[in-house]
């Protein structure tokens, strides 16, 4: 489904943009430099719901905003340089840019003023160094308690779980404060998968960068492979061979189908039902080997390049992921009928974990999370990038805002990835899978590509002798976390594990 036509500047970002200097080392988005005071107005439009923050990162000297104008589908970039390294803090204006400031403070060691809540994030005392994507100073800190805001009331006690828990899963801390067996407040602690991605990163030749952009977090390696490709394709001013544009997307839909598949089986597992969470893993594991048999890899981790891609369909590949297709479109009814047709699995997920919709639009949360509180965005769509804009796809969007609304939306998007995978496969164009990429330009270039669980962002620097000299990574579960933490508000605590799956936030993701 094509992004429908729209005018050249919307009024918002047309007045957010006129507030600053064009500057034009960005590829392909509009990029401005501001001064404080207009990007605390700009904070002021974020704030009023007149335009949705995309990411917010911090580098040596200057802060960087991207954000999106929903009435008309575009994005744009802005730039503060922090000469004195401070800078007016969006979080103090709008909420969802707390944590990602809270993450710059740490890593680039830019002050944000008047930050509402100044505790550390990321950082857990452990690294041995403060500030390493800044001006790196030794530390020797061994790690101090975590002070987890407080609760007042008669009555109330607190649970804690995590960081490790019981299944095979990663590792975050979740502070409960229960009355009873109802939940009153949660608070989060992150960070523990923290492995330094964006330090890593710099410096790095681009072909190992795209190799660390593909591991920020494996369930997603296909999704960020094409935004990290696509960046730095924008930076240096390449195309991909249409082949390979249309490989990635096949490889998206797979990516996608495995995950939801997964999802809705492991929802259902955690309300106590296996027999729906028995089903749907078989289905994946058949998409998994019929990626494997496609492109040399289940998850098809490192086959998205800058360029293009570096295998090309397999003929049996083509054939297995024709006879999964069938599998899973034969199956699909029988297993939303199951799901239907359940009373005790619809009393634990009808009306259990609303996220509402102001708090969705507000943090401008994707994926099920967002589709399933009535945010009607996909960047499939709303960012339009090939072949996207020549294939036909539905964007469900349900309003219940619930656990079985995110199912829901979820059972669409597999119909809607079956249909897209026998459109890609028929149409899928003839020639190369892989172009050159000149990797000596210097440029910028910025992507957002449509994961599973919602959009994820890559922006890039290249250095202009064939490395990265800066790159961002940010994924949808930025947004998702802190939602999750006030959708849980007022449930019992078991139904906890059953609300978190329904989000299925990234940590890897997170920390980076």
């Amino acid at each position: 489904m094509s992004a429908p036509e729209t005018p050249a500047a919307s009024s918002v970002l047309a007045d957010l943009l006129a507030l600053g200097r064009p500057i034009g080392d960005l590829r392909p988005w509009q990029a401005v430099e501001v001064g404080a005071a207009a990007w605390v107005a700009i904070a002021e439009r974020l704030a009023a719901g007149e335009a949705d923050l995309l990411a917010l990162w911090g580098e040596p000297g200057a802060v960087r905003l991207a954000l999106f104008d929903a009435a008309t589908r575009r994005p744009a970039l802005v730039r503060l340089s922090c000469p004195e390294g401070r800078y007016p803090s969006v979080g103090a204006l709008h909420p969802p840019a707390i944590r990602p400031e809270r993450a710059i403070r740490e890593l680039v060691g830019l002050e944000p003023i008047g930050l509402p809540d100044g505790r550390p994030w990321l950082d857990h005392g452990r690294w041995g160094v403060r500030t390493p994507l800044g001006t790196p100073q030794p530390s020797s800190d061994t790690g101090e308690p975590y002070a987890f805001l407080k609760a007042e009331g008669e009555g109330l006690h607190q649970i804690p779980v995590g960081p490790v828990h019981a299944g095979i899963i990663e590792p975050g801390h979740f502070r409960f404060t229960a009355n009873g067996e109802t939940v009153v407040r949660l608070e989060e602690r992150l960070g523990y998968v923290h492995r330094g991605l964006e330090g890593l990163m710099t410096g790095a030749p681009i072909a190992h960068a795209a190799m660390l952009a593909g591991r920020a977090s494996g369930d997603s390696t296909v999704a960020y492979g094409i935004a990290f490709a696509r960046a730095v394709e924008a930076a240096a001013g390449a195309e991909p061979p249409p082949r390979a544009v249309w490989l990635r997307a096949l490889m998206a839909e797979l990516e996608r189908l495995a995950n939801h598949l997964g999802d809705v089986g492991a929802i259902c597992n955690d309300a106590a039902f296996a027999l729906m969470h028995a089903h749907t893993a078989a289905l994946r594991e058949r998409v998994l080997r019929a990626s494997a048999a496609a492109f040399g890899h289940r998850l098809m981790m490192d086959v998205i390049v800058p360029g293009g891609v570096v295998i090309d369909l397999r003929k049996d590949g083509s054939d297995a992921i024709r006879a999964v297709v069938g599998t899973v479109r034969t199956a699909l009814p029988a297993l939303v009928r199951l799901y239907d047709g359940t009373p005790s699995l619809q009393d634990r997920t009808v009306g259990t974990g609303r996220a509402t919709a102001a708090l969705v639009a507000r943090f401008a949360c994707g994926g099920p999370v967002g589709r399933g509180s009535g945010r009607d965005f996909d960047a499939r769509r709303d960012l339009a990038y090939p072949p996207y804009d020549r294939l036909a796809f539905s964007v469900p969007v349900l309003t219940a805002c619930d656990v079985d609304a995110r199912v829901r939306v979820r059972l669409a998007e597999i119909e809607a990835s079956l249909s897209m995978i026998d459109e890609i496969l028929t149409g899928l164009p003839g020639g190369p899978v892989l172009a050159p990429v000149d990797i000596t330009v210097a440029g910028e270039g910025i992507a957002v590509a449509e994961a599973f669980r919602g959009d994820v962002l890559a922006w890039v620097r290249l250095a202009g002798d064939g490395t990265v000299a800066r790159c961002h990574l940010r994924d949808a579960s930025w947004f998702q976390w802190p939602v999750l933490e006030a959708a849980i508000e007022g449930n019992i605590v078991a139904d906890f594990p059953l609300l978190n799956k329904s989000f299925n936030c990234s940590y890897a993701g997170h920390d980076l």
